[in-house]
């Protein structure tokens, strides 16, 4: 039987600008996190790019888990990331969870991993 996934966090970095209520960001980031945490476990490799819909207000993402998790165990390690970005980074414009099975980056801009 495998072992759960490692949701242990090796870093947790916000972006010091920040959005605030109402603001087309929000949307676009909901939307983007959680198309990461959805599309992810099932990619090859478990490697994700995203990008919202939402021309207001861009939300880019990215999202890996180590290739030998299961769909289910990479989903759980996502939902991990994202849920202790929050916890930290509340309404930043931008930032990035590192844990021992997977990472998830967001930011207001392009960007490549």
């Amino acid at each position: 039987m495998a072992a759960p996934p490692n949701t242990e966090a090796l870093s947790v970095l916000c972006n010091g600008a920040s959005y605030g209520a109402g603001d087309p960001f929000a949307t676009s980031l909901a939307f983007v996190l959680s198309e990461l945490v959805s599309a992810t476990p099932v990619r090859a490799g478990h490697d994700f790019y995203d990008i919202s819909p939402y021309p207001a207000a861009f939300a880019y993402g990215h999202a890996a888990c180590r290739a030998a998790l299961s769909a289910a165990d990479c989903a759980a390690c996502l939902r991990s990331a994202v849920s202790q970005m929050d916890a930290s980074c509340g309404h930043s414009v931008g930032a990035r969870a590192v844990l021992v099975d997977c990472s998830v980056r967001y930011e207001q801009y392009a960007f490549v991993d």
